[in-house]
């Protein structure tokens, strides 16, 4: 365990949480979020990034689709972006483009929205892993503002888990971080998230404020991770889908999925070395 591992842990238990059980679950995973989040640095991967975004009755608006070599940096992750496909539909016809964050007029509120959501839930650059920081409340900073609650226990995959539920503690401003329900299933032995599935407890998020008016309905999202070695779990997919409603009669319906693959290792040697699955 990390000297900041130890002093998350210390924190807690000397603090007012409760002593009950999903309490020392959620202080394991706590801990366990710092040492995973080191154990990453030293691994190399691929990143798979798509946006959809449906006009009412499914016809395609905007679609992008990048992939990125994603390496260890001194202050979290640096992106190489490998590949890029963009399209927007034209007059009725389909227009292709090739780089992140394409406007093809003065007022283009697809091509805003869709950079914005990559860069606030894919590309976060508070984020080692890219994730939105602000949307998955498992470290033990966004701990504290959240009420966690034992469902209770099962199997998963094979694996026992604990599947726990969390509501902010208070009702969140627009002003807060802490907008997110939901449900996280976490591994029994090794006390590491194995799913996180959110939906939002009230607010709309940063990234859709370009819309003066927006209403968001279905918003929420799903994390999954994979182990690759002690104490080595990544996020392997992450995605949500959801309708945006805004002035003038803007109408969206948008999905977001990432994927996390091809990991390999570096050692001392700057070398890459291809991880085990010890899923």
């Amino acid at each position: 365990m990390t000297v900041v591992g130890w002093a998350i842990l210390a924190v807690f238990t000397s603090t007012a949480v409760p002593r009950s059980e999903v309490a020392g679950i959620m202080v394991r995973v706590a801990v366990n979020q710092e040492t995973a989040r080191d154990a990453r640095a030293s691994y190399v991967y691929r990143q798979e990034q798509t946006i959809r975004m449906r006009r009412p009755g499914g016809k395609l608006a905007r679609e992008q689709h990048a992939e990125y070599v994603v390496t260890p940096g001194k202050e979290g992750a640096d992106k190489k972006l490998e590949k890029f496909e963009g399209k927007y539909q034209f007059k009725g016809k389909y227009v292709t483009y090739d780089k992140p964050g394409y406007t093809y007029r003065g007022l283009d509120i697809d091509g805003d929205l869709i950079r914005d959501m990559a860069d606030d839930m894919m590309n976060d650059k508070k984020s080692r892993d890219g994730i939105g920081h602000d949307l998955f409340p498992l470290t033990g900073e966004a701990q504290r503002k959240y009420d966690f609650r034992l469902v209770g226990k099962e199997e998963y995959r094979g694996r026992a888990v604990y599947r726990v539920a969390f509501q902010p503690k208070r009702a969140p401003s627009l002003d807060d971080d802490e907008m997110w329900k939901g449900e996280a299933l976490i591994d029994a032995e090794e006390y590491q998230p194995v799913t996180v599935h959110t939906s939002m407890a009230q607010k709309i998020p940063a990234a859709v404020k370009v819309l003066l008016g927006t209403d968001v309905k279905g918003l929420g999202f799903a994390l999954t991770y994979q182990k690759f070695a002690d104490e080595v779990w990544f996020p392997v997919s992450y995605g949500g889908e959801f309708a945006v409603r805004g002035l003038f009669f803007y109408r969206r319906n948008i999905s977001v999925a990432m994927t996390n693959s091809d990991f390999r290792k570096t050692d001392v040697k700057s070398t890459l070395v291809y991880a085990t699955d010890a899923h």
